[in-house]
């Protein structure tokens, strides 16, 4: 499982460890599985499309039963990379029910400074990128996330990787806490 904060996107990373299909590892992103099920018009596809196009969230039994679809796929028969799920405590535990069969090895989590961080948000030059709305999301993650990234410590399952640096830098330490 890939966290960072709510604006440290591990994505890009995700991605790249999915091209290269690290050690077998299938990626899946749950932004894109959710955009997936929508466009192909999946029967929980449909369910979320009518949600959201009456402006209302995809909830996380929704989201949830989507994953675990997902995971039933054939190239998420053995070792997956999840991004962007869970991102509360809610949605973890739903995920880890035992008649799920989900067993999550391994959080790796994105450290980076703060300030670091912001300056990079900034410079994506995305219009929804303001100090303001920075702010309101680094409290959406304090609020919501860190108490997962708690929840997975307490566990003993989180690794900490650098989040600053290359993409390739960033790569190798990621197969290090894989190998």
């Amino acid at each position: 499982m890939l966290k960072g904060t709510t604006l440290d996107d591990p994505t890009p990373i995700g991605k790249y460890l999915g091209r290269n299909h690290v050690m077998g590892h299938c990626f899946v992103n749950s932004d894109n599985m959710l955009q997936c099920s929508v466009k192909n018009e999946t029967e929980l596809g449909l369910k979320a499309r009518n949600l959201l196009d009456n402006g209302l969230l995809v909830p996380d039994d929704l989201v949830t039963e989507m994953l675990l679809e997902r995971l039933n796929e054939n190239d998420a028969a053995n070792v997956v990379l999840l991004d962007g799920y869970p991102r509360t405590l809610t949605q973890a535990e739903s995920l880890e029910r035992p008649e799920n069969n989900i067993l999550i090895k391994k959080v790796i989590f994105f450290d980076i400074d703060q300030d670091e961080l912001i300056t990079r948000m900034l410079e994506r030059g995305r219009s929804d990128d303001t100090e303001d709305s920075i702010q309101v999301r680094l409290e959406a993650y304090k609020e919501d996330t860190e108490p997962l990234l708690h929840y997975y410590e307490k566990k003993g399952l989180v690794k900490r990787v650098n989040g600053s640096g290359s993409v390739d830098s960033i790569f190798k330490s990621i197969e290090n806490v894989l190998t």
